[in-house]
């Protein structure tokens, strides 16, 4: 996933967490979110299953009931 595709995902999932009709749940499974900054995003109840979060930015991001699960996250790469 290209950095547009990420922010458009994200502002959807925070308009389906307001209730708004025009959102949509985050299913992020299996995504290269390599190198994403999703620094301050609101991700809670998302689906990363199975996503590569390699090198990612998570500094202020909620991920409270977030799927994790498989997910791929190396810092050393």
């Amino acid at each position: 996933m290209n950095a547009n595709e990420i922010q458009d995902v994200l502002a959807k999932h925070a308009r389906w967490l307001l209730g708004n009709n025009d959102g949509c749940w985050a299913n992020l499974s299996g995504a290269n979110l390599s190198g994403a900054n999703l620094s301050g995003a609101n991700l809670s109840g998302a689906d990363l299953s199975g996503a590569n979060l390699s090198r990612i930015d998570l500094n202020g991001t909620d991920l409270s009931g977030t799927c994790l699960s498989t997910s791929t996250y190396r810092d050393w790469e």
